[in-house]
């Protein structure tokens, strides 16, 4: 079967798309000057030129000849090249020659998801100052314009730039202070290409062929436009095709730029899909890997912010669609080569944007680090849930990632820990650390069977480790949740 969907995957990126035919040789715009291409790799570069037109590509020294297809489109790659620049590229036909000036090689992430990640600088915390001091020429930022597509496409449009206090005001904040902090630790060239739209569930952001092969997702499909229809039912003030319709977005803003050549990807999303939530333990590694499948680079290295504290906090423990999520997508980092950035402790209650984007661009960050770049001696996690042994009333939970050991971040008693007992009603407990351990109980619950922690919309949270890293929220037990049956 994988073999089967790759091989259709390919398909949807090739014999889908119209074919087209040109006078002249043309580029993506994608490859435009000021771009950034993968460092280390024979990076892709296409375009279109007449029907069997001979293409050259020069590169520096290096010199390639590819043949436009019958269809126009021809493909090429360049390299391998470190890191550095400026470089400039030419790519000559029968008829003319297209320069491609100030190319850099570097590391090129892709930043994608709902509307936490399209946030831009200028509404960011400190905006004035970050926008002010935001000239870096090593620094090149791309911004794929918005668009659902019934099929995919590689139509697009956009333009690089360097990063400027002119540029940087509507890029994402997220995609930028993510690829700031990478420069800063690898002092290389970083390309960042935003493609994002508030407010979109996953599955807008995956191809069909993932949706509809999987029979807990494929009833999503059942929202997709019948053919030559031009307005949703029941709602003529919005068009067929938007960025809530599955397998739009995927469409529309990743098939085009699928097969530029990347180190990786950052995400943030997963609100559109909280209500949801258990729906999203499938979807999001589905979406995951069809990304994988379709650039052909393998187990690229994928890392996503999970959702932040936001609304009214609760006074007792209890249920929540958000607390759900944030499970599934700590349960997809079962996939190879991913990783999390927490934000539990950076929302704000009456706002889901907020406006504190530095730090999860920066723990997004310490994840690259860790997991593609090789550095094992940085700390890219909060304290993570490992086991739980009862004895009496007490219960003891053991965590794994407590860089330097556990604290609490405000000095006082351990906040966010409720327990429960066979009937399943949580109380607030009591939690005190005792070396890397926390020792939780209620006066409430004789015998504990169940332990959470920060397991609520906005839940209070304050065990960190010593890296100032915050613990992420978990369950002990897998009793069902409220978003069990919504599809």
């Amino acid at each position: 079967m994988r073999v089967r969907r790759a091989w259709m995957l390919v398909c949807a990126s090739v014999s889908l798309f119209p074919a087209v035919a040109s006078a002249e040789v043309k580029l993506s715009p994608l490859f435009g000057d000021n771009m950034v291409l993968q460092r280390n790799v024979r990076a892709a570069i296409w375009g279109v030129a007449s029907p069997g037109e001979s293409v050259t590509i020069v590169t520096g020294p290096r010199k390639v000849v590819v043949r436009a297809g019958d269809d126009g489109r021809w493909e090429a790659r360049v390299g391998p090249f470190p890191a550095g620049g400026p470089h400039t590229i030419t790519v000559s036909g029968q008829s003319n020659t297209v320069t491609i000036n100030n190319v850099m090689f570097g590391e090129v992430w892709i930043a994608s998801g709902q509307s936490n990640m399209e946030w831009p600088v200028a509404g960011s915390r400190n905006a004035e100052y970050e926008i002010k001091n935001a000239t870096n020429p090593a620094i090149r930022l791309f911004k794929v314009a918005k668009a659902s597509r019934p099929e995919p496409t590689r139509e697009l449009s956009g333009s690089w730039s360097v990063c400027s206090p002119e540029s940087v005001p509507g890029f994402s904040a997220v995609a930028y202070f993510f690829g700031r902090a990478l420069f800063r630790r690898l002092q290389v060239p970083i390309g960042l290409i935003q493609t994002a739209w508030g407010g979109t569930p996953a599955e807008s952001w995956t191809a069909r062929s993932w949706l509809e092969t999987d029979p807990d997702l494929s009833p999503m499909l059942a929202r997709i436009p019948a053919p030559g229809q031009t307005v949703k039912p029941n709602d003529p003030s919005k068009p067929a095709w938007d960025g809530w319709t599955p397998t739009g977005l995927y469409n529309g803003m990743i098939a085009p730029i699928v097969r530029y050549s990347i180190a990786g990807a950052i995400w943030y999303q997963g609100e559109s899909n909280a209500s949801r939530a258990y729906q999203y333990r499938k979807l999001f590694p589905a979406m995951i890997k069809c990304w994988r499948e379709a650039w052909g680079q393998g187990d690229f290295p994928f890392l996503w912010v999970q959702l932040a504290n936001f609304m009214k906090r609760q006074p007792e423990p209890g249920d929540s669609a958000w607390a759900e999520l944030r499970e599934a997508q700590t349960m997809t980092l079962s996939l190879p080569h991913t990783g999390q950035a927490l934000a539990i402790d950076i929302g704000e209650a009456n706002d889901i944007h907020p406006r504190n984007k530095q730090d999860v661009g920066i723990r997004l960050c310490l994840a690259a680090q860790y997991i593609h770049y090789g550095d094992r001696d940085v700390v890219a996690s909060g304290p993570t849930y490992k086991a739980m042994t009862v004895s009496g009333s007490k219960v003891t939970i053991t965590f794994t990632n407590i860089g330097g050991g556990l604290v609490s971040k405000d000095g006082l008693p351990l906040s966010g820990f409720a327990v429960a007992g066979p009937d399943r009603k949580f109380h607030w407990a009591q939690a005190r650390i005792s070396g890397s351990t926390v020792i939780v109980s209620s006066d409430a619950v004789e015998n504990p069977v169940a332990v959470r922690y920060a397991w609520a919309d906005n839940p209070p949270a304050t065990l960190y480790n010593a890296a100032g890293l915050p613990a992420g929220p978990f369950r002990t037990d897998d009793w069902p949740g409220i978003t069990v049956n919504n599809r």
